[in-house]
């Protein structure tokens, strides 16, 4: 047909017209395409043939050829009327061909209730000018159905409650009005259906109860309108499911409650544009879902409760837009969002999962992870390279944050102790203060075994002194007050260091290794002496009443400086927890 004219006009002679199938037809149809630009309008000759010449080929059983046809009127509905047959007879066609036809009709064209046999129903490459399309309960029994490269009107396209055998269906690069599109109830059989490259204009399209059969389904680089997209209770089975670049309009998009059975579903680089796009309640027993490189708008994405426990899901370096993203009550095996733009509210609070990818994301809104109605069976979390620059909520002890990182095998100490670092500063920013602490002190654990391991990795000599320093950093900064989280923790040191060394100076004196003398008269005994000078010497006081003989003087220098340190680590963690 010729593309983009402006008019036409028709005109039937009573010449034959041969098609290239070798068909002959006893009328001619001139068409004049009137273009624009050119002052001379387009001819193109095609076959005709009277309705009911068509219908005596369907009474004989006749194949129904009309390749190269100009199409007026066609409808079962005419010839049921015509043979006084009830309104919902079933009508045999036998190979239906209209390879390269023009229809134009101010009816529609009804192949209700029929059923289609032989090899194919092929009308691969025709022109729907005017007229609506019903096969509302047909049946094929072919081999092959055919829509290949055919431009439809704006008319609707009745496909609802069809039965497909073995027939592949192919709609490969057909172009859709804006007229609504109706699959509902139809039932693919065994072979592939094949929606490639398939425009559907703007108006609605519903694949509402559809079973998809066993055959692979593309829906590969098509392009959705204005008009709702609607897979609601949409069947899958063992097949592969390709959205892969599909492009959806600004309507809703509804996958609630499809079953996308045990093969392998691809949205990888789809595009959604401002519509809701919503996969609630989906369900997934096996295989594989990717949902790679995906573009969305401004609309909401919801996966609240699908079910896709089995399932390794991967959403990675998908631009999930300005809408609220939402997993609320889903369960998955995993989960990877790895280098995702999230720059809206985003619900993780997941019924189950055994892993979260959240590294390298950029965060721009809130990542919800607290629970509150139930608890979450989330085993990893991945913070490892994220950019927050919003927040998370979640809770260290209801959501074990502990666990989450640590329970990371593919991790090393270097990206754990950075995970716990930013929950801490996250954990700063909402006023989680207790747990800032938390991740501080796991932060600074998993930094230095990092830094000894890196030493260590250099030369194997630096064992030799690497591990005191280790173990001895340890015990002054992570026992004796957690890195100045815990006033407790420190002032519980502090009274232990100051039983220590009364003890010592009481061996030290009893074994004639040192003493404490008083400078006045005093009738203290051993262990009174040995817990006096102790405390005067741990607080810095110094009245000058005793002091030390022999070792114990430099045993009390020692004292003396273990006193000042823990008393200035207890001051900066007192004064830490009072400021915040």
């Amino acid at each position: 047909m010729i593309p983009g004219y402006l008019s036409f006009q028709v005109e039937i002679t009573k010449e034959n017209f041969t098609a290239e199938s070798g068909e002959t037809f006893p009328n001619t149809a001139v068409v004049s395409f009137v273009v624009a630009g050119r002052t001379k309008p387009i001819i193109e000759l095609l076959g005709f043939l009277e309705e009911e010449d068509i219908y005596k080929w369907i009474d004989e059983g006749k194949t129904i050829n009309l390749d190269q046809c100009y199409i007026s009127r066609l409808s079962l509905e005419n010839y049921r009327v015509s043979r006084g047959l009830d309104k919902k007879s079933v009508v045999v066609i036998e190979n239906f061909s209209a390879r390269n036809a023009f229809f134009d009709s101010h009816q529609s064209f009804d192949f209700t209730h029929s059923i289609f046999k032989g090899e194919s129903f092929d009308i691969t490459s025709s022109w729907l000018h005017r007229g609506a399309f019903n096969f509302d309960s047909a049946v094929f029994e072919c081999k092959l159905v055919s829509f290949h490269d055919v431009k439809f009107s704006d008319y609707r396209f009745d496909f609802k409650n069809v039965v497909i055998g073995n027939a592949e269906v192919n709609f490969k690069n057909a172009i859709f009005g804006t007229g609504d599109k109706d699959f509902q109830y139809t039932e693919f059989g065994e072979g592939d259906v094949i929606f490639a490259n398939t425009d559907f204009g703007d108006g609605d399209v519903s694949f509402i109860n559809v079973d998809f059969g066993n055959g692979n389904i593309s829906f590969k680089v098509t392009r959705f309108g204005k008009g709702k997209v609607d897979f609601h209770y949409a069947r899958f089975h063992s097949n592969a499911v390709s959205f892969e670049r599909a492009e959806f309009g600004s309507g809703r998009v509804d996958f609630r409650t499809v079953e996308f059975g045990t093969g392998k579903v691809n949205f990888n680089r789809a595009q959604f544009s401002d519509g809701e796009v919503s996969f609630e309640a989906s369900e997934m027993k096996a295989g594989k879902f990717s949902f790679k490189r995906v573009e969305i708008g401004k609309g909401n994405v919801s996966f609240e409760e699908a079910v896709f426990e089995n399932i390794d899901v991967s959403f990675e370096r998908t631009d999930f837009g300005i809408g609220n993203i939402s997993f609320y009550k889903s369960a998955f095996k995993s989960m990877s969002f790895r280098f995702c733009h999230l720059d809206a509210y985003v619900d993780l609070r997941l019924y189950k999962c055994n892993s979260i990818d959240l590294s390298n994301t950029i965060v721009r809104d809130i990542i919800d992870l607290n629970p509150h109605e139930f608890d979450l069976e989330v085993d990893t979390i991945r913070f490892a390279g994220m950019r927050l620059i919003g927040r998370i909520y979640i809770n260290w002890k209801k959501n074990h944050v502990k666990q989450l990182i640590t329970s990371q095998e593919d991790s090393d100490e270097r990206m754990r102790a950075e995970q716990f670092r930013i929950l801490k500063e996250n954990f700063s920013l909402t006023g989680q203060y207790e747990d800032e602490d938390k991740a501080y002190v796991e932060f600074k654990r998993h930094e230095a075994k990092a830094d000894l391991i890196d030493m260590n990795e250099k030369h194997k000599i630096n064992l030799f002194w690497t591990y005191p320093l280790h173990w001895f950093k340890k015990a002054l900064f992570d026992k004796a007050g957690l890195y100045a989280t815990s006033p407790i923790r420190v002032l519980i040191t502090m009274f232990s260091i100051f039983i220590f060394f009364s003890l010592l100076y009481v061996v030290l004196i009893l074994t004639n290794s040192g003493d404490i003398i008083a400078s006045v008269d005093d009738s203290l005994s051993v262990f009174a002496r040995s817990f006096y000078h102790s405390a005067i010497t741990f607080l810095t006081i110094g009245y000058g009443d005793h002091f030390p003989y022999k070792s114990i003087r430099w045993v009390s220098s020692v004292e003396g400086f273990a006193g000042l340190f823990l008393m200035s680590y207890f001051t900066v963690a007192f004064v830490r927890k009072v400021l915040r």
